[in-house]
C-alpha cells in the first residue's frame, strides 16, 4: 500500500512538471508569433500605401456610378487639316476718312441741340446752332459788294462803250473796271467765309449750324445749350462703323510669314467668344512702338460687322498654312502646372470593400474604371480641334478621354476621387 502510494505521489509531481513546462514553452512561444504576425501586417499596410501613393501621381480610378455621372467620352487620335496660325492681339478701328471730331469755325453761343448720343445722322444733318453777331456783318458785307458790284457793272458797260469810241478818256474806263474788279473779290470772300459756315449770304440770320460732314453714329458730344463754344474744341464725334477694320500688333519674328491676302479668325475677348473672319490688306513698313510690333491692318467680312464699335479688344488667329496632323478635340487636353495631359482608360478591375464599410453592412464588390494621365505637347489649334505629340508612345488602340478629361485632372490632384 506504502509503494502504491509513493509510486502515485511521484506520477502527480511528474505531471505537475509536465504541465509546467508546455506552459512555459507557450508563454515564451506566443509572444513571437504576435511579434511575427504584427511584422507581417505592418509590411503588407506599408506596401499597399506606397503602391496607392504610386497609383495617384498619374493615376486616377472611378467607380461606375462616377463614370457615369460624369458623362466620360472617348476617343482617338485623328489626322486633321489644321491652320498653322500666328496669334496677334488688337482692336477695333475705322479708317480716318469714317470717323469725324466735329469743331466750329467760329466762336459763340450754343443756341440749340438737335440730336442724342448713340443716335445715327446723315451727312448735313444739323447737330446744333451757335449764335454769332459777326455772321451779320459777312452778310452785310457781301450784300453791300454784290450791290456795288451791280451798279460798276452798268458803268463799266457803259465807259467801256465811250472809250472804244474814243468819246472819253480810256483812263475813266480802266478805274471803273478795277472797281469792279475789287468789289467783286470782296463779294467773293464773304460768300466763302458764309459758305465755310454753312450759313446763307442771301439770309439775315446770326446762327451758325453744326453740320455733321459724314453719316454715322454720334458719339461723344462736349456742349450744354447756353454754353460757350470757342474753336479748335470738339463738339461732337460722329463714327460711321460700316467700314471697320482691325488693328493687329504682330511682333518682328512673325513679319516673314504674314502677306497681304491672308485670312484671320478672330474673336472679341470681351463680348460672346464668337469667331468671326477677316483678310489683311495692309502691312505698316514701321513699327508702331517701343515694343517692337507692327500693326497689320484687316478688313470685316460686312456681315460680321454689324455690332461691333470702334475700340474693342480682340484676339486672332493669322491662318498661315495647312497641314495634316494627328489632333483631339480641345477639350481632351488638360494643364497641369507647366505641362499638358491627356488621360487613357487603362483595364477595370474589382475592389472588395473595407472593413468599416463591411462592418455597415456593404460586404459586396464594386468595380472601378482607371485612368493614367499621358504628357503631350500640344501645337496648332483650329476648328476645336489641336494638334498633339506624345512624349512617350501610347498603345495604338488606346481609348483617349474626350470628354471629362477636366474632372478627371481634379480628382487626380485631389489624390483619388473615392475610399476603397
Amino acid at each position: 500500500m506504502k509503494n502504491i502510494f509513493e509510486n502515485k505521489i511521484i506520477s502527480n509531481k511528474q505531471f505537475t512538471i509536465g504541465n509546467f513546462q508546455q506552459n512555459r514553452f507557450t508563454y515564451f512561444l506566443l509572444p513571437i508569433v504576435y511579434c511575427i504576425f504584427f511584422l507581417v501586417s505592418c509590411n503588407d499596410k506599408k506596401t499597399e500605401e506606397v503602391k496607392e501613393e504610386e497609383k495617384s501621381e498619374n493615376e486616377v480610378a472611378l467607380t461606375a456610378t462616377q463614370f457615369k455621372t460624369v458623362g466620360i467620352e472617348f476617343g482617338i487620335v485623328e489626322n486633321r487639316n489644321l491652320n498653322t496660325v500666328i496669334k496677334a492681339n488688337g482692336y477695333t478701328t475705322v479708317p480716318p476718312q469714317n470717323a469725324a471730331n466735329i469743331s466750329t469755325l467760329i466762336s459763340g453761343v450754343v443756341k440749340d441741340i438737335y440730336i442724342l448720343e448713340g443716335t445715327f445722322v446723315n451727312k448735313g444733318k444739323v447737330l446744333a446752332t451757335i449764335q454769332n453777331l459777326d455772321i451779320i456783318e459777312m452778310q452785310e458785307d457781301y450784300k453791300s459788294a454784290t450791290a456795288t458790284i451791280e451798279y460798276l457793272q452798268l458803268e463799266f458797260n457803259r465807259q467801256k462803250t465811250l472809250s472804244d469810241e474814243n468819246v472819253n478818256p480810256r483812263k475813266i474806263f480802266q478805274e471803273v473796271k478795277s472797281k469792279l474788279a475789287v468789289e467783286k473779290a470782296r463779294a467773293q470772300a464773304a460768300k466763302t467765309k458764309l459758305a465755310a459756315l454753312n450759313v446763307s449770304p442771301n439770309s439775315s440770320s446770326s446762327l451758325v449750324p453744326i453740320v455733321s460732314p459724314i453719316s454715322g453714329y454720334v458719339g461723344k458730344i462736349n456742349i450744354s445749350k447756353g454754353a460757350f463754344a470757342d474753336t479748335g474744341i470738339t463738339l461732337f464725334e460722329v463714327v460711321d462703323n460700316s467700314q471697320m477694320h482691325l488693328d493687329l500688333n504682330v511682333y518682328e519674328k512673325d513679319l516673314g510669314t504674314i502677306s497681304v491676302g491672308q485670312e484671320i479668325d478672330f474673336v472679341l475677348t470681351n463680348q460672346s467668344n464668337k469667331s468671326i473672319k477677316g483678310k489683311i490688306f495692309g502691312i505698316n513698313k514701321s513699327f508702331s512702338n517701343e515694343s517692337k510690333t507692327v500693326a497689320v491692318h484687316a478688313k470685316i467680312n460686312p456681315g460680321d460687322a454689324k455690332g461691333l464699335i470702334s475700340g474693342m479688344y480682340v484676339s486672332a488667329n493669322i491662318n498661315i498654312h495647312n497641314t495634316t496632323v494627328p489632333s483631339l478635340p480641345k477639350e481632351a487636353i488638360v494643364k497641369n502646372g507647366d505641362k499638358y495631359f491627356i488621360f487613357i482608360q487603362e483595364e477595370d478591375h474589382e475592389v472588395p470593400v473595407s472593413n468599416k464599410q463591411k462592418a455597415i453592412g456593404k460586404e459586396e464588390i464594386h468595380k472601378e474604371v482607371d485612368f493614367k494621365a499621358i504628357e503631350v505637347i500640344p501645337g496648332t489649334t483650329d476648328l476645336g480641334y489641336t494638334e498633339v505629340k506624345f512624349v512617350a508612345e501610347i498603345p495604338a488602340d488606346a481609348k483617349i478621354v474626350v470628354k471629362g478629361a477636366f474632372y478627371l485632372l481634379s480628382a487626380m490632384k485631389g489624390g483619388g476621387s473615392h475610399d476603397h
